[in-house]
């Protein structure tokens, strides 16, 4: 039986318990006895592949609802935001009602956010780059309605803190998400150049090949090996097989799956501008 079944079936107490376990319990409308989840979780400790996907699962929705109360109301970009996910997964009609609960459990005033993080630091333990998948998705949630207000980045930033995501790793994740965006709209090319004269194929536009290297995170001063260190890198973080098998719901492998291609495409508009210019 998969996590979700195991989750439907009422035994996510012993799959997953403490208030990641309670939020899942409310989305579905369980109702479990206290003291028994304390037992039942005293068998199951964190680290097992179903635990991590029940706890990816409900932190991802409830804390991306509380980042959207975060400045004080939520909008209909992020409430458009959060439907995208949910779509980009292809939930079923059971797990897509979950996750909008998790999300309103998440705006709630006493939603504790503490608590659920560390409870989800302790599941994932040391797969760093699901704790970095989840605070990617978090930033293109606040990154919903364009622009990141400043109590979203202070929301932000205490989860990672809590997360024991370094700074640097958060603003290296923050330059990709907004590139990102603008790489997708900068459109593939800009009419043929000098590396495209003769080949038919279009020399990349200025701004494409600046979002590029911002999404591969590298200067565009960076040497060849530099960039196919980084490009390496990123793939290796994102790639869907590899997440899944460390916890990541299969539900969310379209999003890994939709990131390592983006990747791939600014590494190919890289490698092509360079070709360009030499």
């Amino acid at each position: 039986m998969s996590w979700w079944g195991k989750v439907i079936g009422g035994t996510f107490g012993f799959l997953l318990g403490g208030p990641l376990g309670a939020l899942l319990g409310v989305a579905l409308g369980h109702n479990f006895d206290r003291g028994m989840e304390r037992i039942r979780l005293s068998h199951a400790q964190p680290g097992g592949s179903e635990r991590i996907k029940a706890a990816f699962f409900a932190a991802t929705f409830a804390v991306m609802g509380y980042i959207a109360k975060a400045d004080g109301r939520v909008s209909e970009d992020e409430i458009r935001m959060a439907e995208a996910v949910m779509d980009h997964m292809e939930l079923s009609p059971d797990q897509r009602q979950a996750a909008i609960r998790l999300f309103q459990e998440g705006k709630e005033p006493g939603f504790d956010l503490d608590a659920v993080l560390a409870q989800f630091r302790d599941e994932c333990r040391r797969r760093r780059h699901l704790l970095l998948m989840f605070l990617e998705i978090q930033l293109q949630a606040a990154y919903a309605d364009g622009s990141l207000h400043v109590a979203e980045e202070r929301a932000l930033h205490h989860i990672y803190s809590r997360l024991g995501i370094t700074g640097f790793e958060f603003r290296q994740l923050e330059g990709m998400v907004r590139a990102a965006r603008g790489f997708a709209g900068a459109g593939a090319g800009a009419g043929p150049g000098p590396g495209g004269a003769g080949r038919g194929r279009p020399t990349p536009s200025r701004a494409r090949i600046q979002h590029a290297y911002t999404v591969l995170g590298v200067s565009p001063q960076a040497s060849d090996a530099e960039v196919k260190r980084a490009y390496r890198r990123l793939m290796s973080q994102h790639h869907p097989d590899k997440l899944v098998a460390k916890g990541l719901p299969e539900e969310m492998m379209k999003l890994a799956t939709e990131k390592a291609q983006e990747i791939r495409a600014a590494y190919d508009t890289v490698q092509e501008a360079r070709k360009g210019a030499g």
